[in-house]
């Protein structure tokens, strides 16, 4: 355990407190359009997400008490955990099917999504071997190939799933890891080339993600259909204007988005708080990656360093892309906005990933 002594970099302990306070207020609002919609109880909801946030917010305590080099020693344990668990999908009693994929584990009294625990599992492994292997990274036999090979493995586990975004994200952030460790640049266009074709095979051969990007390039081409939410989704943004409608005043989530407290929970935020609100929002993601490459950047060893750097490309990353997914800037996905949408396991491993990034920084350099 960490000494009480050590204290955690005020600047990241702000950024995570005021997006998850923030979060839960705007999940507050945009839970009132599933009222109108399936006559869902407020108090029900608010209280699951309240339950999430108290039990997130216990993790960050209690990992950022614990030091990071422990993960070090139990990484490999770690992601062995992580690929367990999400084999279990493929157990028919144990998989919950939903929205055209079987992402969740349903144990009764609990439903889980493994997916969220693999990647945290995947980047602490990652900066694990990153110590492990210093600057033989820079080598195909200890660079580049362990990284595809650990990417191939995790793609057939992902695309079983239909969970292709997971795969972006983490491979996006696996790259980012490795370059900053010292992968030559020809490795990195190389790593980069084999994902472009894998995710352009996806394309091709599965119908749902063709559909993405014809509506990407035309969206007035199934305004009905696959492009009703993006089309939705802009009119809630356009309709906030500068300043917004005002909390609570959103009228698109009220029959209009889909998932208002999921996917399009940007919207809602856009529409109530406006320009003003969305760069706010924008600005808050963008200091708490400030803080964790400022963490990582001054972390004693690489493997803390990777840690930090790791937690912060995922997290920003993955919410940056459900940003730019409503705003029409790239094909729709599946990713929550971490910190704000609906669902506890997202919500209770970001935090807990969070908790991690502040333990490193208590031995980070001043």
């Amino acid at each position: 355990m960490a000494s009480n002594s050590l204290k955690i970099d005020r600047f990241f302990l702000a950024s995570v407190a005021v997006l998850t306070l923030a979060g839960f207020v705007i999940f507050l609002s945009a839970s009132l359009g599933l009222l109108a919609q399936n006559g869902a109880s407020f108090g029900t909801i608010a209280m699951k997400q309240a339950v999430s946030l108290l039990i997130g917010a216990a993790a960050f305590f209690i990992l950022s008490r614990v030091k990071y080099s422990f993960w070090r020693k139990t990484a490999f344990f770690v992601l062995s955990l992580a690929i367990v668990l999400n084999l279990l999908l493929f157990i028919p009693k144990l998989s919950l099917y939903h929205g055209g994929a079987s992402r969740w584990i349903n144990l009764g009294f609990l439903t889980f999504q493994p997916s969220e625990f693999l990647k945290i599992a995947f980047i602490i492994y990652v900066a694990a071997w990153l110590q492990h292997v210093k600057e033989k990274v820079k080598t195909l036999k200890f660079g580049l190939v362990p990284f595809v090979v650990l990417v191939a493995v995790l793609s057939i586990l992902l695309l079983i799933q239909s969970d292709t975004d997971t795969l972006v994200i983490i491979s996006f952030t696996g790259l980012v890891m490795f370059l900053i460790a010292g992968l030559p640049m020809k490795h990195m266009f190389l790593a980069g080339a084999l994902l472009v074709i894998l995710v352009a095979g996806v394309i091709v051969f599965r119908p749902y993600a063709l559909e993405r990007v014809k509506v990407f390039f035309d969206r007035g081409s199934d305004t009905q259909g696959a492009g009703y939410q993006i089309n939705q989704s802009l009119i809630a943004i356009g309709s906030g204007r500068f300043v917004g409608r005002g909390f609570g005043q959103s009228i698109q989530k009220f029959g209009y988005l889909p998932q208002p407290t999921d996917d399009s929970i940007f919207a809602v935020a856009a529409e109530e708080f406006g320009f003003v609100g969305g760069i706010f929002l924008l600005a808050l993601y963008l200091f708490f990656s400030i803080a964790s490459f400022r963490i990582g950047a001054r972390a004693p060893d690489t493997f803390g360093g990777m840690l930090a750097v790791g937690i912060g490309v995922l997290i920003v990353t993955e919410s940056f892309l459900n940003m730019g997914a409503m705003l029409g800037l790239v094909p729709l996905s599946g990713v929550p906005l971490l910190f704000i949408s609906h669902g506890g396991t997202a919500l209770i491993i970001t935090l807990a990933a969070a908790g991690i990034v502040a333990n490193v920084s208590k031995y980070s350099s001043n």
